[in-house]
């Protein structure tokens, strides 16, 4: 298969100066495989037989980013691009990282240690397309295969076997069978890689648009090592007549049924978490999981924090998790109180939530669920399109007013600031300075 592939003048520059300075450079690894099935690559990297001084000493404006590793960032204008001498990695000793890397002249040798096939082709416009371990043929089989044999290359680094359904997941490719069983095999050894690593690789899994290969996460084995959870979530049936999946299965469906947003998948990949810790069943069989709202967001919470999330996301999620079963009554009032107790930060996405989670269910009253969040949701804009108080922040008086008006400084400014805005969310006319000024006037006759 004739592949041409146009370079970046960028690209082209560096591997140019590195040809005419008597090196070998090729643009390497993702860049090539997206640029053959027609994506955009999000950086480009380049691979060349210069040593990493050589290559320092052949361009002005350079980065040692990893050059006990090889890798130099070479500056053209505004980007970086790494560029690597070819190397043979030494034994790796934390299921990761080679303890040592030797620099060849060879680019089979530097190719061969690569992770899968469709990651180890090379290009540069003089040689054309290198692909000596079958990359094209995967690309056209939809297939993500290790180079070389599946167990060493997942023993060298534990975190490929993540890569691997991650890949899969972002190009709607099907794993290998020999990398598969290789991973059910090696899935333990992710024990050994930092919470930080997988989360990164567990991330672009769920945002892509096929986060269900969450599904084969579980069935290799992998989310037993970092997320048991999971698993106990894929064995937890719902016998009930509003469900027509496992937890698991649902969750995943629900996951299908929202936008890649990185919260938003993982409020629906967590939303459920709590349902294996509060499934009861009745005395004719139905399961009901009263609580699991709660529950799961603490369990959300906590799975997060160990997965070393930033406390933003860690917030949202759990918030969205805790909320993501309710429904006020619908009329302006309880929506008001509802929007202020889940806070303004996480509208509109809990309606999103919401209709993926219903999408997610039987069909028994979806229907009726659905027109539900639909008019929860219009009632809503029609509250946020009058600009109505909803926080203390938007009352009409502060504390400064009240004590003007004699109160004392300390607890009780606060519980009647609190009360005011109850009364407000109540009856949203009312917040002007003097009607809070009489409101605040009766209460203290009244004591």
């Amino acid at each position: 298969m004739s592949v041409i592939i146009s370079l970046p003048d960028k690209v082209k520059y560096i591997i140019n100066t590195l040809e005419q300075a008597g090196y070998e450079a090729y643009a390497v690894g993702g860049c090539v495989r997206d640029c053959i099935l027609g994506r955009t690559p999000g950086d480009w990297d380049i691979t060349t037989s210069a040593s990493p001084y050589q290559v320092k000493a052949l361009f002005s404006r350079t980065i040692d980013t990893g050059i006990q590793h090889g890798t130099v960032t070479v500056l053209e204008g505004k980007e970086g691009f790494e560029v690597t001498t070819y190397r043979i990695d030494g034994e790796y000793e934390d299921n990761r990282h080679p303890k040592e890397v030797t620099f060849t002249s060879n680019l089979e040798e530097d190719l061969k240690r690569r992770d899968f096939t469709i990651n180890a082709m090379a290009y540069n416009e003089t040689q054309g397309l290198i692909d000596i371990f079958g990359g094209i043929e995967d690309l056209e089989r939809c297939v993500v295969r290790c180079v070389g044999d599946p167990l060493d290359r997942f023993t060298e680094d534990a975190l490929r076997m993540m890569r691997a359904v991650r890949f899969a997941a972002q190009l709607g490719f099907t794993i290998d069978e020999r990398t598969r069983a290789a991973i059910t095999k090696l899935a333990p050894n992710l024990a050994g890689i930092s919470a930080e690593r997988i989360q990164v690789e567990l991330v672009k899994l769920i945002v892509s648009e096929h986060p269900e290969e969450m599904r084969t996460v579980y069935e290799t084995g992998m989310s037993k090592v970092f997320f048991p959870e999971f698993d106990q979530m894929m064995e937890t049936p719902q016998n009930n007549s509003y469900h027509c999946y496992n937890v698991g299965e649902h969750t995943i469906v629900a996951m299908q049924n929202i936008r890649g947003d990185k919260v938003l998948r993982l409020t629906m990949l967590l939303h459920d978490v709590g349902k294996p810790l509060c499934k009861k069943e009745d005395e004719k069989g139905i399961y009901h999981f009263y609580g699991h709202a709660k529950a799961g967001a603490k369990l959300a919470e906590t799975i997060l924090h160990r997965l070393k999330f930033d406390n933003d996301t860690i917030s949202r999620v759990s918030s969205l998790v805790f909320w993501h079963d309710s429904m006020p009554r619908l009329e302006e009032a309880s929506v008001r109180r509802a929007i202020h107790c889940v806070g303004l930060r996480q509208y509109p996405a809990l309606f999103e939530v919401e209709r993926a989670d219903t999408l997610a269910k039987s069909s028994y009253q979806r229907e009726q669920k659905l027109a539900n969040i639909c008019r929860y949701e219009a009632i809503y804009e029609g509250i946020m399109a009058k600009r109505q108080c909803l926080t203390l922040k938007e009352l009409a008086v502060s504390g400064k007013d009240l004590l003007a008006l004699g109160m004392k400084p300390g607890k009780e400014i606060g519980d009647m600031l609190e009360k005011l805005l109850w009364h407000v969310l109540e009856c949203p006319q009312d917040n002007t300075p003097e009607i809070l000024r009489n409101l605040v006037r009766m209460e203290q006759k009244s004591e």
